[in-house]
C-alpha cells in the first residue's frame, strides 16, 4: 500500500526458534481512519516458516465495528503478495 509505514518491529531467537514481528500502519480512505497490520514470522529449527497477519482498525462506532472494509483490504494486500512470492 502506498500509505503504509513501518511503525515498529522486534526480532528474537531462543535455541533453534526465531521470531520476527512487524507492525505497519496506513490511512484508510474508506473509513477516514488509520489501520494497523501486525505480521509475525516464526520458525523452529528447519520447520516451515509460519506467518500470522492481523489487521485492526479505528472504527468510530461505540458498541460494534462498522467499517471493516479497510482492514480486509489491508489483509488482501498481504495475501496477494504471498501468492506472488509462492508462485516464483
Amino acid at each position: 500500500s502506498w500509505s503504509a509505514d513501518l511503525e515498529a518491529g522486534s526480532d528474537f531467537k531462543e535455541g533453534d526458534a526465531r521470531c520476527s514481528v512487524r507492525v505497519f500502519e496506513r490511512y484508510s480512505m474508506m473509513g477516514g481512519n488509520r489501520l494497523s497490520l501486525t505480521l509475525t514470522l516464526f520458525q523452529n529449527g528447519d520447520s516451515p516458516i509460519r506467518l500470522s497477519a492481523i489487521t485492526a482498525g479505528g472504527s468510530q462506532a461505540v458498541f460494534f465495528k462498522v467499517n471493516t472494509l479497510g482492514e480486509e483490504s489491508f489483509l488482501d494486500d498481504v495475501k496477494d503478495l504471498m501468492e506472488e512470492i509462492l508462485e516464483e
